[in-house]
C-alpha cells in the first residue's frame, strides 16, 4: 500500500484569510463556536438570552432605514416606500460586500530597488544601442575605403590604397558586404553594392577564369542568396532599396550552374576543388586532393537555391557529398582533413578542427537545422554524425592547459594512434557557437531548460561551449594589442616553450598560452565574435557582450586606417603592431556583422528562423519538406 499524503484532506478546505475572503456566516460561526469564554456563557440560559438579544439588535440595525423624515403633507408614499426599500437593500448589500482585493504594496526600499532596476535596464539598452551604432560606423568606414580605392576588386589593400583580386576577380567584398549593409539598414551602401552586382557581376561570371569552389560558394553564392531573401525574396512587396530580388536570384543561379561542373566532372560524389567559369569546366587541385571542410561546406547554399528556384539539381549534387561521407570510416566521428575526388576516400590521418577540417562539423548540424531538423527524418543521420563527432572531440581533442586549466581543442597530426599536438587555430573558435546551437537548436537556454528540451549530451556540449569561448577570448586578452594570433599553442605537462608569451604581463593566462613568431598575425577573423554572438543569444549572459566590446575596441585602436578601411596585423604581441596591408572580405561580411548582432536585439535575424552559413550569410530555415 502506498503511504498516506503528508497532510489531512481537511487542509484542502481551510480558509486562510491571507489568500481568500470568508463569508459573514463563517466569520460569525467561527467567532461564536470557537471562543472559549462565549462557549461557557452559552451553557446558561442568561447567556442564551443575551445572545438572542444581540442578534435581534444586529438585525434591526441592518434592516431599519435611517436619515429619513416622513411628512404627512404632500408626500408621495409610493416613492417613499421605494426609496426606503432601495436604501435598505443597499445597506444590506454593503454590509455583506467583500472588501476590494488591493495589490500588494512595496516597501520604500523595494520601490526604490524596482525603480533603480528599471532605470538600469534603460541605461543598459541605451549603452548597447550606442555600441551597436559604433559598429555600424566602423562598417561605413571600412566600406568607404573599399569604395574609394578598390571598388570591383576582391579585396582592399588599405595602406597602399589599391585593390587586389585574390578570389577570382568577382568583386567578393561587394557581395560579402551586401547583406551586412541590409541588416544594418545602410541604404546608400545597399544601393551602391546592389547596383554593382546588377551592372557587372553577371558579365564577370561569364568571363572570369579559375575560382575555388568552396570560397566562391560561401562568399558569392551565399551572399547573393542572402541578399535575395533580405531584399524581399518572393514576397509580394520587396524592399525598394537596390535592385529587385530577382536580380540576386538570377545571378546566383548563373553562378551555381557553372559551379556544378565541379560535381559533374568528378568520378565520385566528391567534387573537384577548382572551377573555370568562362568555359564551365572543373579540375582537381595540383595534389589531386580536396579539403574535407571545403567539399562538405556547400550544402546550405545549394539546398536553399533549390528551394527558391524549384530546381532540385543543386541540392541533389551537394547532398551526395554528405551522403557519401556518412559511409566512410571515422575515428569516433572525427575525419581526416583531406579527401580524394578520384577515389572518394579520406587521405592521410591528420585530424583537426582548424583549417581544412573546421566547417565539416559546422555544416553537419546547420544543414540539419536549415532543412527543418526533426521534420525531416531522412536527414537525422547528419545530427547523429554531429553528436558522434562532438563525443570524439571531448574524448580525443579536449585538454586543459597548465597552470590555470584553460580548456582547448588540440590536434592529432598522425591520427588517434599518434601524438597529441596542443595547437589550436583561431578558426577553431567557431566551435563554441556551433556547440551551443547544436544543444538548444537556436532557442534560449532558459526556454530549453523550462521545456525539458536538453539531454545530458546537450548540457555537456553547452558547458564545453562556454569553457572554449573563454579560452578563445583569453587568446585575445593575453596579447599586448588585445587581438588574437592566428594560431596558439597551450602549455601542457609535456610541452612548453619559454619566451613565446603574448606580451600582456597582467594576464592570468600569460604562461598558459604560447604564441610562436610565425603565428602572431591577425587577419581580422570573425570566429570568436561569432561564438560570442551565438552564446549571448542562447545564454543571455552579458559577459559575452562585454568581451565582444573589448575585442571591437582593439580592432578600432590598432587596425583602423584613417584613409578608409581596416588592415590585418603582422604581430599582435608587440606595440605598435606592424601592419600587413590587407582587409579580408570577411571583416565586412562576418566580423562586423556578428558584432552588430551581438550588441542588438535578439529579434534581429533570430537563431530559430535563420542559420548562418560559414561566411555569416543568413539563410532562412526551410519550410520545404524533402522526400
Amino acid at each position: 500500500m502506498s503511504k498516506s499524503l503528508p497532510y489531512s484532506m481537511k487542509d484542502v478546505h481551510y480558509d486562510n484569510a491571507k489568500f481568500r475572503q470568508r463569508s459573514f456566516s463563517k466569520v460569525l460561526n467561527h467567532t461564536i463556536l470557537t471562543n472559549n469564554v462565549k462557549r461557557e456563557c452559552l451553557r446558561c440560559s442568561t447567556g442564551k438570552f443575551l445572545a438572542v438579544i444581540m442578534l435581534c439588535g444586529l438585525a434591526y440595525l441592518i434592516l431599519t432605514p435611517s436619515g429619513h423624515v416622513v411628512s404627512s403633507h404632500g408626500v408621495d408614499h409610493a416613492r417613499l416606500k421605494d426609496n426606503v426599500t432601495l436604501n435598505t437593500n443597499t445597506r444590506f448589500r454593503s454590509f455583506f460586500r467583500k472588501p476590494p482585493r488591493l495589490p500588494p504594496r512595496l516597501t520604500p526600499d523595494e520601490m526604490r530597488a524596482s525603480n533603480e532596476s528599471t532605470h538600469q535596464l534603460d541605461i543598459d539598452a541605451s549603452k548597447w544601442m550606442g555600441r551597436q551604432q559604433q559598429v555600424r560606423e566602423a562598417f561605413i568606414h571600412a566600406w568607404s575605403g573599399y569604395k574609394s580605392y578598390a571598388m570591383g576588386f576582391d579585396e582592399l589593400m588599405p595602406l597602399s590604397k589599391r585593390g587586389i583580386d585574390g578570389l577570382g576577380g568577382l568583386g567578393a567584398t561587394v557581395v560579402d558586404a551586401l547583406d551586412t549593409a541590409m541588416i544594418m539598414g545602410i541604404e546608400d551602401i545597399v544601393k551602391e553594392a546592389g547596383s554593382w552586382v546588377e551592372t557587372h557581376l553577371a558579365e564577370r561570371i561569364s568571363q572570369k577564369g579559375q575560382v575555388n569552389l568552396f570560397e566562391t560558394t560561401i562568399r558569392l553564392l551565399g551572399g547573393l542568396l542572402s541578399a535575395y531573401h533580405l531584399s524581399g525574396g518572393a514576397s509580394v512587396a520587396p524592399t525598394s532599396v537596390g535592385p529587385k530580388p530577382s536580380v540576386y536570384l538570377n545571378t546566383a543561379t548563373m553562378l551555381a550552374d557553372r559551379l556544378l561542373s565541379a560535381f559533374t566532372s568528378s568520378p565520385t560524389a566528391i567534387p573537384y576543388s577548382d572551377v573555370v567559369l568562362r568555359d564551365n569546366s572543373a579540375h582537381p587541385a595540383p595534389d589531386g586532393l580536396s579539403s574535407t571542410a571545403e567539399v562538405s561546406t556547400l550544402q546550405l547554399e545549394f539546398n536553399y537555391l533549390s528551394d527558391v528556384s524549384g530546381d532540385q539539381k543543386y541540392s541533389l549534387e551537394a547532398m551526395k557529398v554528405l551522403e557519401h561521407m556518412k559511409t566512410l570510416p571515422k575515428v569516433e566521428g572525427l575525419v581526416p582533413i583531406y579527401i580524394s575526388p578520384q577515389t572518394g576516400e579520406f587521405s592521410g590521418e591528420n585530424i583537426r578542427l582548424g583549417s581544412r577540417g573546421d566547417s565539416y562539423y559546422e555544416y553537419l548540424v546547420k544543414v540539419w537545422l536549415q532543412q527543418g531538423a526533426n521534420r525531416n527524418s531522412n536527414l537525422t543521420y547528419l545530427y547523429n554524425m554531429y553528436e558522434e563527432a562532438m563525443k570524439g572531440v571531448r574524448h580525443l581533442l579536449v585538454r586543459k592547459s597548465v597552470p590555470n586549466g584553460l580548456l582547448f581543442v588540440g590536434e592529432l597530426p598522425y591520427g588517434a594512434s599518434g601524438s597529441f599536438s596542443p595547437k589550436m587555430d583561431h578558426l577553431v573558435c567557431f566551435l563554441p557557437g556551433t556547440l551551443a546551437l547544436g544543444a538548444t537548436k537556436g532557442m534560449t537556454k532558459s526556454k530549453a531548460m523550462k521545456e525539458n528540451f536538453l539531454s545530458f549530451e546537450d548540457l555537456e556540449n553547452l558547458r564545453l561551449a562556454e569553457d572554449l569561448a573563454k579560452t578563445c577570448v583569453e587568446t585575445y586578452f593575453v596579447t599586448k594589442t588585445g587581438l588574437a594570433p592566428e594560431i596558439s599553442y597551450f602549455h601542457v605537462e609535456d610541452y612548453f616553450e619559454e619566451g613565446y608569451d603574448g606580451g600582456n604581463k597582467s594576464s592570468k593566462y600569460l604562461n598558459d598560452i604560447v604564441i610562436k613568431p610565425a603565428d602572431r598575425h591577425n587577419l581580422l577573423r570573425p570566429e570568436t565574435v561569432e561564438s560570442l554572438f551565438v552564446l549571448y543569444r542562447i545564454t543571455e549572459d552579458p559577459k559575452y557582450r562585454e568581451w565582444g566590446w573589448q575585442i571591437f575596441e582593439a580592432f578600432e585602436k590598432y587596425t583602423k586606417v584613417d584613409a578608409g578601411g581596416y588592415t590585418s596585423l603582422d604581430d599582435v604581441t608587440s606595440l605598435p603592431p606592424q601592419r600587413r596591408d590587407k582587409m579580408e572580405t570577411f571583416f565586412l561580411g562576418e566580423t562586423l556583422k556578428y558584432l552588430y548582432l551581438l550588441f542588438g536585439e535578439s529579434n534581429l535575424v533570430p537563431l530559430d528562423k535563420f542559420v548562418f552559413n560559414t561566411e555569416a550569410h543568413p539563410i532562412p530555415i526551410s519550410t520545404v519538406k524533402r522526400h
